[in-house]
Parts: structure tokens; sequence; C-alpha cells
């Protein structure tokens, strides 16, 4: 298992970013919008915490900014049905403290809101991890959660105009790939958001 990969941020795409290793390994990891969001500029050293998943297709690299996230993408993917894709695009729009609360209050609403969750699925993650997570709600840093609202609102804001999560999701990481690592606010997120989209 990898459990991490530190090395210099090489590049940053839509969905995911290549960190290159001293020994110059360069590691392709997908990664969630709200760690997409926290990265600093390419060319700033870096250390994600990872997970490895294999499957017959193939190989692919999960990363997180901490521990609590890897777990809670693993608690995620513990649940029949529920892949490592579904997982980062459960914690993309909704983030590890907002997420894990809709799964213990078995907000199902909110849960079958994401993109690719259905109500079945929803009701799955409640009832498989309802008694799971109370770690992520309580345990979260305090210092993440402005930073991950951001990215979380941006993606709201957006589809409150109609467009859809996957969409907008996908902009919004376009957005900050190409932001040069800076933070911003929501209103400029969404901005560059529907500047990509209306260009499309």
């Amino acid at each position: 298992m990898i459990a991490y990969v530190r090395g210099r941020l090489a590049a940053k795409a839509a969905d995911r970013v290549v960190v290159e290793t001293a020994g110059g390994v360069g590691y392709e990891i997908a990664v969630p919008l709200g760690v997409m969001e926290r990265l600093p500029a390419a060319g700033t050293e870096v250390t994600l915490a990872t997970e490895l998943v294999v499957r017959e297709d193939g190989w692919s690299l999960y990363g997180f900014l901490d521990e609590a996230e890897r777990r809670f993408f693993q608690r995620l993917t513990s649940v029949s049905g529920v892949g490592p894709k579904l997982a980062v695009a459960l914690m993309s729009a909704l983030g590890v403290e907002r997420g894990a609360r809709a799964v213990r209050d078995k907000n199902i609403a909110l849960l079958s809101s994401v993109s690719g969750i259905g109500r079945k699925t929803a009701e799955r993650l409640a009832l498989e991890l309802g008694d799971k997570v109370d770690e992520f709600v309580e345990a979260t840093p305090a210092s993440g959660t402005p930073l991950a609202t951001g990215a979380e609102a941006a993606l709201k804001a957006l589809e409150s105009l109609g467009y859809g999560t996957a969409e907008a999701d996908r902009a919004l990481r376009q957005a900050l790939a190409g932001n040069g690592g800076g933070v911003g606010e929501t209103e400029g997120l969404v901005r560059r958001a529907l500047q990509i989209l209306t260009a499309t």
C-alpha cells in the first residue's frame, strides 16, 4: 500500500494532480474538489495521504490532505455499490464533515443530491455507516472547514443556476487548476467556472 506521496506538485488538471518525488517518479493522483481547492501552486512541495485502489482494469491512486479525509474515503468505499469515483463525488459535493453528518443523520435527500448517488445507495450509506462516522463530524479540523466550504458553496451556486453537478464540478476543478494555487472567494470561483462553462 502507498500510504502517502511527498514531492513537488508537478501539474494540476481538472480531476487529478501529478506529484513528482525526489527520485524522479511522477504519481498521478485523483483528488476531491475540496482537496484541489486547498492545494498550493504547481512547483510547490506537497504531501498527500493516499489510497491505492486496485481493479482489474488498472490501478488508481486517490489523494487527500489529511488522514481524516482518507479514512472517510475508506469508510465510504467499504459500502457495497460505492466505488472510489462515487466516494470522491460525495466528498467533492459535501466535504468530509457535512457528508459524515448527512450519513449519521440519515439525510437521504442530501446524500441523493450528489451526482451518481441514487436513493437506494443513499439509504445503504446511511444504514451501513450511520453509527461509524461520528469521528468525522467531531474531529474534522476547524481550519479546513472554511476552505472546503468555498468550493462546496460555488458548486451549489452553479447547480442553482441550472448546471448539473458533474458539469459544475468539472468547471470548478478547471478553474482551480488554472488559478495558480490561490484559493479564491466563492464569488470568484463561480465567475471563473461560468467563463469555462459558457466557453464550451
